[in-house]
């Protein structure tokens, strides 16, 4: 082909209606509707986005960030005030541009060591959390004289406590959804509440331009990568709105800051938590966030110099690598994320209403809807819906540690069932075997299922040899002498042996079965003495404890 042609040749445009029917055809005989997934929101992901998808929706501008980039406010994990000050000069040394001040452990401040803080205040932003009223870090702001303290600025929420005059470029007033993130809410209503956070200060304020010149928003960080992002890119239009509906037209700008979820983490395969705190970092920088914290991936046990400074560059690497920090809205343009915004515009606003009309902020979180949600989570994860990799999937056997860090204060972790399954498998050892049949090819996929399975509970198996009927089985059986076995074959081959095996094992065997079956012959192997059956979409933790109850050790304190 001559380059002319190559430059003159053309091809036939085709429309949605041509690639549903190709995607149709590759699935195999599965509906369309396969490729739809829905959401904790309540919405449905589409396979494909299109220009026609944004139509089909409410039109928003988004509105965009002020400027390009964002604040790096990496927390220094100190003993003491002094220890404090110098993690916090190391960590600015090394890519860290703000004071990000926790105050969910206190320390011991000298003051020398809150002088030094008062200089570093002039010169970088503090963003301060969790503190309350008798934090004796708060003396900071007394010894920074009244010349200086125009140079301060951030964004702080102490609750009952009054920042001292002269600094006029603090922000104090500030719809913190950490905790609700954590106590199960989505997208949705995390920033429909944030929207009843913002009435109820609006109401206390003499004027409505000065609560909202001084509010801000922080954020948790959610896996769920595209939905974050679309989080962060609908507070700027839900905030217009809302500033609209108070007659202020043009609306100050609100400072959105971020921090990685922990609501994912684990304490079971650790390093996890890099890639998870790399995902949700990701997501806050294409959604626009102006600052933000990554929490280091051993937190909830302590966190070391290593894992700060993995932490530290997480945010560091984005910015030399994607120069994101250069673009004001990164995502802006796709049909997917303009997509998924509206949406959340539209259900946030919806719900902002409904709270607002059944009591408020407040009389919401008494309600009952977030223990909800996050009920719903936990039997997500239960159930495998939700992958929580190295927890509830492809889970390491390896050494944990089991411990609780004292600097945090937290609720609705995920992981935490399956923690609390592998610390009482800890030191209580069962010998728990796989009884395998016939050729490898077929009994493989069950038993690679099940060692899986077992494995999100602490358990370790041993695969038997494969057998070719039920006798073989009892005789090794009888040898090896099992806490607990699972038969592994294909359906009919189990249908084959299962009933001898019942009938010949000995009472002190635990036995199950992989796979479902029909209900009637189900019915009639637990009736003979089958103790259960482990399958996918099986509740695991569930099951877990079922199977711990009838073990070693005794009931469990799950």
């Amino acid at each position: 082909m001559t380059i002319h042609n190559m430059q003159t040749t053309t091809f036939d445009k085709t429309g949605f209606e041509q690639w549903e029917e190709t995607a149709v055809q590759s699935l195999k005989g599965k509906p369309f509707d396969s490729l739809i997934t829905k959401t904790i929101e309540g919405i449905e992901l589409q396979p494909l986005y299109t220009i026609e998808s944004l139509d089909k929706r409410m039109q928003t501008n988004c509105v965009a960030k002020k400027d390009s980039g964002w604040i790096i406010a990496q927390q220094p994990y100190a003993e003491d005030g002094k220890q404090f000050v110098a993690d916090l000069k190391h960590s600015i040394e090394r890519g860290n541009e703000a004071i990000a001040y926790d105050g969910a452990k206190q320390l011991q401040w000298e003051d020398s060591s809150l002088a030094e803080i008062g200089q570093l205040m002039t010169q970088y932003p503090i963003f301060m959390t969790n503190t309350t009223q008798n934090d004796p870090f708060l003396k900071v702001f007394l010894g920074i004289p009244q010349s200086d303290r125009s140079l301060v600025n951030g964004a702080i929420s102490v609750p009952d406590w009054s920042l001292p005059e002269g600094f006029t470029n603090i922000r104090t007033t500030g719809a913190d959804m950490w905790g609700v993130h954590h106590n199960g809410a989505d997208a949705v209503t995390e920033l429909a509440l944030t929207l009843a956070h913002a009435a109820t200060s609006a109401e206390k304020a003499e004027k409505f331009s000065d609560f909202a010149n001084d509010f801000f928003v922080r954020f948790a960080v959610d896996t769920h990568f595209f939905m974050e992002i679309s989080k962060f890119r609908a507070l700027r239009i839900l905030w217009q709105a809302f500033c609209s509906a108070y007659s202020l037209q043009e609306a100050p700008y609100v400072p959105i800051i971020a921090t990685t979820s922990l609501r994912s983490y684990s304490k079971l395969d650790p390093y996890v938590n890099v890639l998870r705190a790399g995902n949700e970092t990701f997501a806050a920088v294409l959604g626009g966030a102006d600052v933000i914290t990554v929490y280091p991936h051993n937190l909830l046990t302590g966190p070391t110099n290593g894992a700060v400074r993995l932490a530290r560059n997480i945010q560091l690497v984005i910015k030399e690598e994607t120069h994101a920090d250069k673009v004001i809205d990164p995502s802006g343009g796709s049909y997917f994320i303009e997509t998924l915004t509206s949406e959340l515009v539209e259900k946030a606003w919806e719900l902002f209403m409904e709270i607002q009309s059944t009591g408020g902020y407040e009389a919401f979180l008494a309600n009952g809807r977030l223990e909800t949600l996050l009920g719903q989570r936990i039997k997500e994860v239960a159930k495998g819906k939700q992958s929580l990799i190295g927890t509830n999937v492809y889970a390491e056997l390896t050494d944990t540690d089991f411990s609780d860090w004292d600097g945090l204060q937290l609720y609705g972790r995920l992981a935490e069932p399956f923690e609390k399954l592998v610390a009482k498998r800890k030191d209580n050892h069962v010998r728990t075997v796989l009884l395998t049949f016939g050729d490898l090819k077929d009994f493989k996929p069950r038993a690679d299922f099940v060692s899986g399975f077992l494995a999100t509970g602490g358990m370790r198996v041993e695969w038997s040899p494969s057998f070719d009927n039920a006798q073989q089985a009892l005789h090794w059986l009888a040898d090896e002498k099992p806490d607990y076995a699972i038969v592994c074959a294909i359906p009919s081959v189990t249908e084959s042996v299962l009933d001898q095996l019942i009938e010949g094992c000995s009472d002190k065997l635990i036995l199950d079965a992989a796979g479902k079956y029909e209900a009637a012959l189900s019915q009639k192997w637990l009736k003979a003495g089958l103790n259960g059956f482990i399958f996918a979409g099986q509740d695991k933790v569930g099951k877990l404890i079922a199977i711990n109850e009838k073990l070693k050790g005794g009931a469990t304190d799950e």
